[in-house]
Parts: structure tokens; sequence; C-alpha cells
């Protein structure tokens, strides 16, 4: 019988229940999957602990990697067979799973260079990074960007991607161990937040000026930190809040600051249409197969093992991309 994590309240870890689950037949515009891998991501813990509202009970995880097992009526992008990724919202959530129904929609064909393991460690983490590196801010090889998780599982891709790209990369850690991945990765610079103050050291590192780009996935602890360290109509880019929510401000702030820019970006909308998602996707897999950019899975564990995963990922122990092997 086919596992899966589920949850039927929020809160902590501890509310995670591996348990047997039906699976059936898939309906029209579905597939039945066999997972091989299953990505573990921050946002996992949203779910979980109710900042992202869903009905309860529900299942856990947003990205996976499998073989198609079967293909409803109307389902023409896949076949049996298929090797496969996904990511999404609530589209795919449910992906803590040996088997699965989901719809075929946001399902994408891997290429034989892709391992699953690999898929799984990098389809949500990938497609964000190539959305962030190409459509978000017009990069110019000698552009600055300030790197919040650095050694963390976006970090290490956007930083290897922007070293492709030329620009000048600091990053910010928590550790010296932090640091040293960070910098193997492409990070020019690197500060350990435990200790320095980011935004005057960054303002040390870009003689007074500052940096063109700040993508913060820590929230609340650095917002104001991260908007110190743009350059004059420079862009903050909030791609997570790992700390918290951003408190409540007045946008006048960002005149006060130097006429500054603030997106709040979510992937959905940037592989909502499937040629631009088809365009992200082979920008990444070309990357990652050719080796310019290379994964790192430094955590595995099992699917009864998802309580000390999330552990684990709150903790801020884990580094790079982390997954369950079915």
């Amino acid at each position: 019988m086919a596992k899966a994590v589920r949850f039927y309240e929020t809160g902590g870890p501890e509310v995670l229940r591996y348990e047997d689950v039906e699976v059936g037949e898939p309906g029209p515009g579905q597939v039945r999957l066999r997972h091989v891998a299953v990505g573990l991501n921050y946002a996992d813990t949203y779910f979980r602990n109710g900042t992202y509202a869903i009905p309860l009970p529900n299942g856990m995880g947003v990205e996976a990697s499998g073989v198609v097992q079967a293909v409803g009526e109307g389902v023409t992008n896949v076949e049996v067979g298929d090797r496969v990724t996904y990511t999404g919202f609530l589209n795919t959530l449910g992906a803590y799973s040996t088997e699965r129904l989901i719809p075929a929609a946001p399902l994408i064909k891997l290429p034989e260079t892709i391992s699953f393991e690999t898929a799984a460690a990098m389809t949500m983490r990938g497609l964000t990074s190539s959305y962030l590196m190409r459509r978000i801010y017009d990069f110019k090889a000698g552009d600055s960007i300030l790197l919040h998780a650095a050694a963390g599982g976006v970090g290490l891709i956007v930083s290897q991607w922007a070293r492709l790209l030329g620009l000048n990369v600091i990053g910010t850690v928590s550790t010296d161990l932090k640091g040293e991945i960070a910098k193997a990765h492409g990070c020019d610079h690197v500060i350990n937040y435990s200790h320095e103050d980011v935004a005057a050291r960054v303002r040390e590192l870009t003689d007074g000026v500052g940096v063109n780009v700040v993508f913060d996935s820590v929230g609340k602890n650095t917002f104001e930190g991260s908007l110190n360290s743009l350059k004059r109509r420079g862009l903050m880019v909030c791609v997570g809040t790992a700390s918290g929510p951003i408190p409540a401000f007045d946008p006048v702030m960002l005149a006060m600051k130097g006429s500054l820019f603030l997106t709040r970006p979510a992937l959905a909308d940037y592989i909502a249409d499937p040629a631009e998602k088809a365009a992200l996707a082979g920008e990444l897999f070309d990357h990652v197969g050719s080796g310019r950019i290379k994964i790192e899975i430094n955590q595995h564990y099992a699917l009864q093992d998802a309580v000390q995963a999330h552990r684990d990922l709150e903790s801020r122990k884990t580094t790079g991309s982390s997954i369950f092997v079915i």
C-alpha cells in the first residue's frame, strides 16, 4: 500500500503523520505517479504551521520526481513511463508520498542528464533561482547583489548562476562553515550575520555605494538591514520569511532610503505560463546537466522521518538541498 505524510492540525513538526493511503486510478487530466525522490522545502513548514492556510486534513510537500504509472482521460503532455518532476503550490500539495494522483499540467519531463534525486532537490529551488536571475532584474556584468542564506538550497544555486553572469556576490551566513560553503559556490564575499553588521559591511565592500539587488529570504530579522544595503534606486526582493513576517511599514521609507524598489514575487506567477515555465526549466536543466551549476544534496531522509527533517530545517542545521528518498 502507498504511504504518505499527512497532518490533521497545524503546529510544530510533531503534527506530521506517516500513514497508509489509497491512491486509486487517475481521473480526467490526472496521472498516477510513483515517486522516486521528494523535495524538502522551507515552504512546507508554512503549510504545516498555518502560515499558509489550507483545508485540513491534508498532505504535505509540493515538489517531487518520479515515473508516470497511468494517465487519465485528456492527458497529452506526458505518457506512461515518462520521467518527470514537478513543483507548484496548492495544485501539487501532497508530494510527501510514495505514490499519488496529481494533475498532469504541472509535470515537467526530465532530460536523461538530470537524475531523480537532483530533480527533487532543485525543481522548486532551481526554478526560483531561474526567475530571480532571468526575470526580476536586468543584470549586467559587474552588478552587485546581497544574497541572504547563501549556503541554503536557493542560495547555492543563485550564487553559482550569478557567477556565470559576472556579478559581484555578497552572501550572508550564520556560521563560518556555511561561509566556506558559500564561497566555494560563487560568493565573492561572505558576511557572518551572527557577529557582523550586514549593512555596514556591505557599504565597506561596495565603497559606500550599496548593492543593486538584495535577495532576502529571511524576512523580519533582516528587512531593515537589507534596505540599508541597497544603492540608490536599488531593488529589494523579498523571497521568504524564515524569521517571521515583515512588519508593516510606511512606503515613504523607501523614498527616504534612496527611492528604493520592493517586490514580493511568487514562483507560481513565473511558471503559470507553460512557455515561460519551459524556458526557465530548459535553461536550468542546461546549466545543471552541463555541470556549470552543481546541486548540493547535503541531507537525505526516509519519508517516515519527516518530523526530524522539519526539525533540522527549522533549526538551520541544513545546508544546500534536502530530499526524501523513496
